[in-house]
C-alpha cells in the first residue's frame, strides 16, 4: 500500500492547561446558555460582565473560552441538567465534556482509567499517563515534540480533573463512578456510549446519585 494514501492521525488538541475540571464555571455559564441558546453570546456576556469573577481580564477571557469549548460538547439537555444538578452530577458531566473536547483525555480515560478499573487494578499513577503518552507519540508527532514541562502540566491537570470529578482519590486509588440515572442516560445516548470515559461497567450496574 502506498504510504501517501494512509491518512495521518488527527492532531491532538493540547490546550487543556487552563483551570481543571471547571465545574464551578460550568454551573455559572449553563444558565446563560439556557436563556440565550448561543455559545458566542454566552462567551461575550461572561467576559464583559466578568461572570466568572476572575482577578484579571485576561484570566477571565481564558477561563470563559475554555469553559465554553467544553460546555459546547454537551447536549442541550445536559446543559440544562447542569443548572439544577448535584455537585456530583456536575462533576461527572464536566468530566465527560473534557473527554469529548480533548481526544487525548478521552482516550486516556477509556484505554487506561476504565481499563485498569475493569481488570481490577486499584490505582492510577503518573507513570500510567506517561506510558500512555509515549505510546501515542509513536503516531502523533505533536506529542513527541512537547517539552517535559508541558507534559508535566498536562498530566497534572488531567489528574486534578480526575480528583475533582471524584474518580480518583488523593492517594491515587480509582473510585468507581456512581452515576445518576439522568447523567447516565445522556452518556448512553451517544454512539459509542460515553460511559467508556468512566470507571464503571454497564448501564444496568449504575447506582443513583443522591
Amino acid at each position: 500500500m502506498n504510504d501517501a494514501l494512509v491518512p495521518s492521525p488527527r492532531r491532538y488538541a493540547l490546550s487543556f492547561t487552563t483551570g481543571a475540571l471547571l465545574a464551578r464555571e460550568g454551573a455559572l455559564l449553563a444558565p446563560v446558555y439556557v436563556e440565550r441558546r448561543d455559545w458566542e453570546q454566552v462567551r461575550d456576556e461572561a467576559v464583559e460582565g466578568n461572570l466568572l469573577q476572575a482577578r484579571t481580564y485576561r484570566t477571565g477571557v481564558r477561563l470563559v473560552r475554555e469553559a465554553v469549548k467544553r460546555l459546547s460538547t454537551l447536549s442541550d439537555d445536559e446543559v440544562e441538567l447542569l443548572v439544577e444538578t448535584t455537585a456530583s452530577e456536575r462533576a461527572h458531566l464536566m468530566w465527560a465534556a473534557a473527554c469529548r473536547r480533548y481526544e487525548l483525555i478521552g482516550e486516556f480515560a477509556e484505554e487506561v482509567l476504565r481499563e485498569r478499573y475493569l481488570i481490577l487494578a486499584s490505582t492510577l499513577a503518573y507513570e500510567d499517563f506517561d506510558s500512555f503518552v509515549r505510546t501515542k507519540a509513536l503516531w502523533h508527532e505533536e506529542l513527541a515534540a512537547i517539552k517535559e514541562s508541558t507534559l508535566q502540566k498536562l498530566r497534572s491537570n488531567v489528574f486534578k480533573m480526575l480528583r475533582e470529578a471524584e474518580l480518583l482519590s488523593e492517594a491515587g486509588c480509582i473510585m468507581p463512578a456512581v452515576l445518576s440515572e439522568r447523567v447516565a442516560a445522556g452518556l448512553i445516548a451517544r454512539t459509542p456510549s460515553d460511559l467508556r470515559f468512566f470507571p464503571t461497567q454497564t448501564a444496568t450496574e449504575q447506582g443513583t446519585a443522591s
